[in-house]
């Protein structure tokens, strides 16, 4: 007899037996206690078996948390941005950034801006936002970093719903005379001065001073850029003093997108349709069937672009942890194939004094869910830890939903009723001479 048998003589049979006797089969609950008695008499072989089971479910439930949380995070993101808003950028996604003309793509200009705020050519636009974004390094006292650095005009206020929290917001005045001042998001506000008041300090940006005279509010939502890390400047400051940029056909100061206002969201199809057609026209590119040397994206084609790529990442990912669960499956049915056989001569008695072969299959069958949901409760918690270190550390958003709770936990139980049957079945079919004979 084995160490293990012999564990499981010491720690089951006398009381189970003496059970069975008086009962001539086995209830539910001393099932139960029969199938934790054995699991317990081998700790370290139990946790071996259900380690797959363990990881599968702790990945499930992770996963499902990231994607619910990824979610969550778009749908803020609608609520925070507008969604009807529509963005505008040089270069095509069908030509690969290049015009008609096989040069490079046409840069947006002012021209372009001033086109799209004709009402009488763009009837569903109501608001035109020009902007030239790029990345800048930040210096305030001891205190540096680096973030998005958005030239704009005070139209933009309005188009992204930029709150302030305190000072004023970039003016006609500062834009036209390329002022070096600028409005600082709330996060970033607090990166660079902590508790202090920063209106009316300098910060350098790009090496440049600049005079801080406003701090928005926090608006929070990160999926797509949040105000809450930006810096504001006026348009022109960015594009002459800051970047230098300019459209290489015209020569003049060029914006890196428009950002235009739809009159509201039923509007977005019929306002993306005027904005090409206007584009089209100012960069005198065919009206239909040639390649466009823009783009025109709306809040809607970017969080369906985002889900799907999520969902896809999610899928592939589930994949792997429905394989690491059915692999859990494998292994538990394994080991409760080598305790049959090592229980072979204690099945044989079970059923010489009476007990039924669906009383040896309960057991059995109960014994491996038993697995399997340790496994899965195991798993769950490892899974449940994850998503709330992955919200503490920011790596990514997660909120863990009830249903995924049940999913993941049902699924782990179902594996082991599965891949418990033929266990099961096998020691039910034992013949119990045969059984009383084996060594």
């Amino acid at each position: 007899m084995g160490t293990y048998e012999q564990s499981l003589s010491s720690a089951v049979q006398h009381d189970e037996i003496e059970a069975m006797m008086q009962t001539k089969g086995i209830s539910l609950t001393e099932s139960i206690r029969i199938a934790f008695s054995t699991l317990l008499a081998n700790k370290m072989r139990s946790l071996l078996t259900a380690l797959g089971v363990i990881i599968g479910v702790a990945a499930v439930v992770a996963l499902l948390a990231i994607g619910r949380g990824a979610q969550e995070e778009i749908a803020e993101s609608i609520t925070i941005n507008g969604a009807n808003l529509l963005t505008v950028r040089s270069g095509s996604l069908s030509s690969g950034g290049f015009g008609s003309d096989g040069g490079k793509s046409r840069s947006l200009i002012m021209k372009d801006v001033q086109a799209l705020q004709d009402s009488a050519r763009n009837p569903s636009v109501i608001n035109v936002s020009p902007e030239y974004s790029s990345f800048g390094s930040i210096v305030a006292g001891a205190q540096n970093t680096s973030s998005m650095v958005t030239g704009v005009t005070p139209v933009y206020q309005d188009v992204r719903n930029a709150q302030l929290n305190s000072g004023e917001f970039i003016s006609d005045s500062h834009v036209k005379s390329s002022t070096s001042v600028a409005v600082l998001g709330a996060r970033v506000a607090a990166t660079l001065f902590g508790t202090s008041d920063p209106i009316g300090q300098s910060i350098r940006i790009e090496g440049l001073s600049f005079k801080v005279i406003g701090v928005l509010k926090l608006k929070g939502g990160s999926t797509f850029g949040s105000l809450d890390d930006a810096i504001l400047v006026p348009l022109t400051t960015a594009q002459t003093k800051l970047f230098g940029a300019r459209d290489p056909y015209t020569g003049k100061p060029s914006l890196s997108s428009i950002t235009v206002q739809a009159r509201d969201e039923q509007s977005i199809r019929q306002a993306a349709q005027e904005i090409a057609l206007t584009i089209r026209e100012e960069h005198r590119l065919p009206l239909e069937g040639g390649a466009d040397d823009f783009s025109v994206d709306n809040q809607q084609d970017l969080i369906n672009t985002l889900t799907e790529s999520r969902r896809t990442m999610t899928i592939y990912l589930g994949a792997i942890a429905t394989i690491s669960l059915i692999v859990g499956g494998i292994g538990i049915m394994n080991i409760m194939l080598v305790s049959v056989r090592e229980r072979t001569r204690e099945i044989g008695l079970r059923k010489a004094i009476g007990a039924r072969e669906r009383d040896i299959l309960t057991q059995f069958l109960i014994e491996a869910l038993t697995l399997s949901t340790a496994g899965g409760l195991i798993g769950l918690t490892l899974g449940v830890l994850i998503a709330v270190v992955a919200n503490e550390t920011g790596q990514s958003r997660a909120s863990v939903s009830m249903s995924s709770v049940v999913l993941a936990v049902g699924f782990a139980m179902a594996i082991g009723l599965f891949f418990g049957i033929e266990p099961a079945r096998r020691a039910a079919k034992l013949d119990p001479i045969e059984a009383l004979r084996a060594d």
